[in-house]
């Protein structure tokens, strides 16, 4: 069996049981989700606060050190996200300088504007979490988080007692895991089972699709938000779709680009929550930002569209 004959049959498996659940993603969007002139936006199931479906990761783009230029441009960048209704910035203390470049670069008025603050805890030292923690808001310049994720599940045990005390006491919102390249899915798979957290971050995108079998379900059984990183796999997607015309599906979702095709079935996924793409560039901001602003693509639409990227 190929490669895509096995993603294909996996993908209607699970989509077949959305679909029994009333979980498919209708042509007009999926259950939950909501456009009033505005971007997609879908509910954190633990509370019900919607978030937009399109948010940013802050992987390399904000690793930039102190060039003044470059600062400028990433202003420019967190100003198109937020004018075009952009919600989530996901960061961690593993990303260089990022944090402080957002510190720098975030607009006063960012929370008034809809700022959702995602960072993560990065030491293996439990006890060393919370002056991590704390030096992360002071980077950011912020009163609290929003979310704070266990990065790549490292210590997660003591940092997990860590964050399930400072949601309790008030001092943060939501608490999550995250991992990444599809790495120790079966262990994320057991504390999404057994630990009341609020997000998961994974990879997921139209090529990487291992998360369906599993971990997508769970994530919506156990009422769990899930952040999709890697949407673009580092450009290596768009690039391979450079020059490639869209097909005529394209309309039907109001994507004009393969990149916004990318994005829109990721999101389109039931129990995909959020996707956080990437980029230093304005015009790709503005570009990812339109995505997801059409109508989202049923279970036979995500599979063609699936199947139109593996031609490529």
């Amino acid at each position: 069996m190929s490669r895509f004959d096995h993603n294909r049959r996996r993908f209607l498996r699970v989509s077949g049981g959305l679909i029994a659940a009333g979980l498919a993603a209708p042509i007009t969007g999926a259950r939950g989700d909501r456009r009033v002139g505005g971007p997609l936006t879908k509910p954190i199931p633990s509370s019900g606060q919607r978030l937009p479906a399109i948010g940013m990761g802050t992987w390399i783009t904000f690793n930039i050190g102190e060039d003044p230029d470059a600062i400028a441009v990433r202003r420019q960048v967190l100003d198109a996200f937020f004018a075009a209704g952009g919600g989530m910035i996901d960061s961690s203390p593993m990303y260089g300088s990022a944090e402080a470049v957002l510190g720098r670069t975030l607009p006063a008025d960012a929370l008034q504007r809809g700022l959702f603050s995602a960072t993560k805890v990065w030491t293996g030292d439990g006890d060393a979490g919370p002056a991590e923690i704390d030096a992360s808001r002071a980077l950011w310049r912020l009163p609290r988080f929003d979310l704070l994720q266990i990065h790549n599940l490292l210590a997660w045990e003591a940092h997990l007692d860590t964050l399930m005390d400072m949601r309790a006491q008030g001092s943060l919102r939501y608490i999550g895991v995250t991992t990444s390249h599809g790495r120790r899915h079966r262990e994320l798979e057991r504390i999404m089972a057994d630990r009341p957290i609020d997000f998961v971050q994974l990879t997921y995108n139209v090529v990487d699709r291992e998360a369906e079998d599993r971990l997508l379900p769970l994530a919506h059984e156990r009422g769990i938000a899930v952040i999709a990183n890697r949407p673009f796999r580092r450009g290596a997607l768009p690039q391979r779709a450079a020059g490639r015309p869209l097909p005529g599906w394209g309309r039907e979702i109001g994507c004009d680009t393969w990149p916004q095709a990318l994005l829109t079935f990721i999101v389109s996924h039931p129990a995909v929550t959020c996707a956080i793409p990437a980029t230093s560039r304005v015009d790709h901001m503005r570009e990812n930002m339109a995505a997801a602003r059409g109508p989202l693509p049923d279970a036979a639409l995500r599979e063609r569209i699936a199947a139109d990227f593996a031609a490529l």
